[in-house]
């Protein structure tokens, strides 16, 4: 029972911290530029409770799993007593960029919590460079002819800083050929690794290893702390183009539920230690954080990507798009969305009962 509790509180936690960044981010910037914001929410579906200050409505729904802020005229909607074409607290009515800018605040503020947490994060956990400490015999390391001492600078053309990105690459790639780019003793080396499939492991292996510890202190916490961001943020989208391709299964995504799910387990590998528990926790909502920033801002419908594309539009067109036609394909968005959080309710739970079966 106080596994399941603590689960809960955890998930909460966790998701209410990383939604109140989001709508804190179109709050702030809304507030900012003169736009009145009628309700800020945090969950979904009925009210636990509300208060209202100045003109805004603040409330806790019952569902921990979003929120929203909402603006005054917005698709319509949410409008003052009155005509709210004529007010200038309108969301509509403020400048292009003003709008812009309060769509864009929402995922920004997600990236900005996700350093924030990761420069907290970094000076409590074991940080690896991408120096070679050790060559593993009959690897595909030591095939490709690395050595010890040798530092890797890139992966495929891409830059990396952390020895973790090594087995993200070495996963999405399926055991596929990379090129790398050594730095020997100040000699840049081209060298091509195809991992090898580790039965034991159960994971694709370049076979080098990394036992130099990093020391995180002062200034450092944000160079680790940016580096940790950055690889969240390309293995985040690279897993959405795994996902679109085709590449990546049902099973490798987690809706809400799944997500509730994986605290869970964290939270029971951990608990005996609470410094654990925290720093697996401040991880994941890092992860989670950036996600959110990442989805948000994909041009879709309902998505303050859509909303942006959009405004884009507007600056083109010197005009805004009729209300009522941007307002419609919100909806679409918004109900396919819907249906998208059942598909993704069962997917969770269907993946929960085959790991337990």
């Amino acid at each position: 029972m106080m596994h399941y509790v603590m689960t809960l509180l955890l998930f909460i936690v966790v998701f209410g911290i990383v939604v109140m960044s989001h709508e804190l981010g179109h709050f702030v910037i809304a507030r900012m530029n003169g736009i009145h914001v009628v309700e800020f929410m945090i969950g979904m579906g009925p009210k636990i409770f509300s208060w209202k200050k100045g003109d805004t409505l603040y409330s806790l729904r019952v569902l921990p799993i979003g929120g929203a802020c909402l603006f005054e005229g917005e698709d319509g909607l949410n409008e003052k007593e009155g005509d709210a074409k004529d007010s200038p607290s309108a969301f509509p009515n403020a400048s292009v960029w003003a709008r812009i800018a309060t769509v864009v605040a929402g995922p920004f503020f997600n990236f900005v919590l996700a350093l924030l947490i990761a420069v907290i994060m970094v000076p409590n956990i074991q940080m690896h460079d991408t120096l070679i400490s050790e060559v593993v015999e009959g690897s595909a390391a030591e095939e490709a002819g690395l050595h010890e001492g040798d530092r890797i600078l890139k992966v495929n053309g891409e830059r990396i800083y952390l020895f973790s990105e090594l087995s993200v690459f070495a996963q999405m790639n399926k055991g596929a050929t990379v090129e790398m780019l050594i730095d020997r003793n100040g000699e840049k080396i081209f060298a091509e690794l195809t991992p090898k499939y580790d039965e034991k492991e159960g994971a694709y292996l370049f076979g080098v290893v990394n036992s130099h510890l990093v020391d995180v202190k002062g200034l450092r916490c944000f160079q680790y702390g940016w580096y940790e961001v950055r690889a969240s943020v390309k293995n985040t989208y690279k897993s959405l183009l795994m996902l679109i391709t085709g590449k990546l299964t049902r099973k490798d995504v987690a809706g809400p539920v799944g997500m509730a799910h994986m605290v869970g387990e964290i939270y029971e590998e951990t608990k005996e230690d609470w410094r654990d528990v925290f720093v697996n926790m401040l991880n994941l909502t890092m992860l989670i954080s950036v996600s959110l920033g990442i989805m948000n801002i994909l041009p879709l419908p309902a998505l303050d990507g859509g909303r942006l594309v959009f405004l884009i539009v507007e600056v083109f067109r010197g005009k805004p798009v009729p209300p009522e036609k941007e307002g419609l394909v919100h909806f679409v968005g918004l109900v396919f969305f819907m249906i998208l959080m059942v598909v993704v309710l069962f997917n969770d739970v269907s993946n929960i009962l085959h790991i337990g079966s």
